[in-house]
This record gives structure tokens, C-alpha cells and sequence, in this order.
């Protein structure tokens, strides 16, 4: 069953790219006692991912924060090293790039999306969530192709 409003963010670890290389990051440090938007992608460098959605955040960022939000986060079901040359590569600096290399969180959520006809695998659906404190307080999951639901403009609006 997917998550839904209301919900709890379950117990998992990220892993995010450091000075030092790849490091764990657990689901609290990201959540507990913040407000923040989450948004999840289907896969780094892919074209509605680095030509819309991500950039959508990076061109958003302040007026997101100004409204009272802790972190900014993208995620997806690739590596540390890919998410953060991702990040680097879409000037993303205020946005925490999440890594779920294994799936295991996108699965805990019920957002996995086979995208094996691409090559790609179990991958995470398109969504976006606002977190308050551990706790979903919005969830836009998209229509293949689309991003509205979960656009940064769409989640600027929740706020």
C-alpha cells in the first residue's frame, strides 16, 4: 500500500555524497523535527527529470525556503555517486540529493514503478511530498509522462 497523507515516513538510510565519498543518512536526520519538500524522481539525467523537475527546485529554492521549509530533497533509486553529480551538474546546491541505489525506501512507500521495458528496472515513481515533523502532509503522485502534481510550483502552492 502506498503512503498517504497522514502517514509516518518510515525508518530507512539514504545514502548522500560527501567530501569524503558516499555517507548514510537515516530517514529522521532528514525528517524529524523539520518541514520539508520531497520530491522523487524516476532516474538522474533523465530528460523530464534534468530539463524540468530538478531545475523547477533549483530556480524555486528561495521562495520554497521563505516559506518556512527546513530541506529541500530529491531522490531517486540511483547511486550516491550519481546523485551527486546530478546535483552538481544541475547547480542544485540547495537541494539534498538523496540516494535510494537499492530501492528499499521507494518500496517501503509502495512508489515503485517497473521501468524495465526502458532498461532501467524497479525505479521510483514520480511524487512529491511535503513532511511536517515525519508526517505527510501533501502527496502529488504523477501521471506517467507528466509533472504537475509534483512540480515545484504545484508544492510552492501547498505550502
Amino acid at each position: 500500500m502506498a503512503i498517504q497523507v497522514g502517514d509516518k515516513i518510515p525508518a530507512a538510510t539514504f545514502k548522500v555524497m560527501g567530501a569524503e565519498g558516499p555517507k548514510d543518512m537515516t530517514s529522521d536526520e532528514v525528517f524529524a523535527g523539520k518541514k520539508v519538500v520531497f520530491f522523487a524522481v524516476p532516474g538522474a539525467f533523465t530528460p523530464g527529470c534534468s530539463m524540468t523537475h530538478l531545475p523547477g527546485f533549483v530556480v524555486n529554492a528561495d521562495a520554497i525556503k521563505a516559506k518556512g521549509v527546513d530541506t529541500i530533497a530529491c531522490m531517486a533509486v540511483n547511486d550516491a555517486f550519481v546523485m551527486g553529480s546530478w546535483g552538481q551538474a544541475q547547480n542544485a546546491e540547495e537541494i539534498l540529493m538523496l540516494a535510494d541505489g537499492n530501492g528499499e525506501f521507494t518500496s517501503a512507500i509502495g512508489m515503485e514503478m517497473d521501468a524495465s521495458g526502458f532498461g532501467m528496472g524497479t525505479r521510483s515513481k514520480r511524487f512529491g511530498m511535503i513532511v511536517e515533523d515525519g508526517t505527510v502532509t501533501y502527496l502529488g503522485v504523477e501521471a506517467p509522462g507528466e509533472i504537475k502534481a509534483s512540480s515545484a510550483e504545484t508544492m510552492l502552492e501547498q505550502l
